[in-house]
């Protein structure tokens, strides 16, 4: 049975209303929408390469996710992962949305807190690849999503926010590995290391008295 059109519209109208508030300046509707592209993208790659593929069921839930994975976000809050998990779970199910796929929709989006995956996890592989493909944009763009999580988080002062940046920046440099698929790391990882190199000498230097 198909999902009612006036459900769906709501279900959209809702969830559309989540990423347009004032104070998202990266994690907006345009971030959802480009990850969903990628996610389409990485996956098709994957498909090709001696990597292994990503079946319909894992690209159906990462598809899915990326949607909700950013639908609740507070600066200030450490649950904001858990929340949208939990906002997708009712409304995908609301939908009529298989439990079992709502449940790794959910699952998913939880892994967002934190990416890390097992690379066995072809659906939270491309999601996170995929979420965190900004990193190895082009400086110009990587400079406009800076700012943008700089806007984000306006209520820290400089001093507290130079400070929490640079962990978050530096302990992404400190992994092995930024992305999980084989595509993700040939695309983006070399220039998201020069762009996190770029932004920790950027804080260090508003730093400077």
């Amino acid at each position: 049975m198909g999902v009612d059109p006036d459900r769906a519209g709501a279900a959209l109208a809702d969830l559309a209303a989540c990423y347009s508030g004032p104070d998202r300046h990266h994690h907006d509707l345009a971030h959802a929408v480009s990850v969903r592209r990628l996610i389409e993208e990485l996956a098709t790659a994957e498909d090709s390469s001696a990597a292994g593929g990503v079946g319909v069921d894992d690209l159906r839930v990462a598809a899915l996710a990326a949607w909700y994975h950013d639908a609740v976000y507070d600066p200030t809050a450490a649950d904001n992962e858990a929340r949208s998990a939990e906002l997708a779970r009712a409304a995908l199910v609301g939908l009529g949305v298989p439990p079992s796929v709502a449940e790794q929709v959910d699952r998913v989006i939880r892994l967002t807190a934190d990416h890390r995956v097992d690379p066995a996890d072809r659906a939270a592989a491309i999601l996170l690849d995929a979420d965190l493909a900004i990193l190895g944009a082009p400086p110009a763009v990587y400079g406009r999503y800076a700012a943008g999580i700089r806007a984000e988080f306006a209520a820290v002062p400089d001093d507290r926010y130079r400070a929490g940046r640079r962990a978050v920046l530096e302990g992404l440099l400190a992994r092995p590995q930024l992305y999980v698929t084989r595509e993700g790391r040939r695309r983006f990882d070399a220039a998201a290391r020069a762009n996190l190199r770029r932004e920790i000498d950027a804080l260090d230097d508003r730093g400077d008295p």
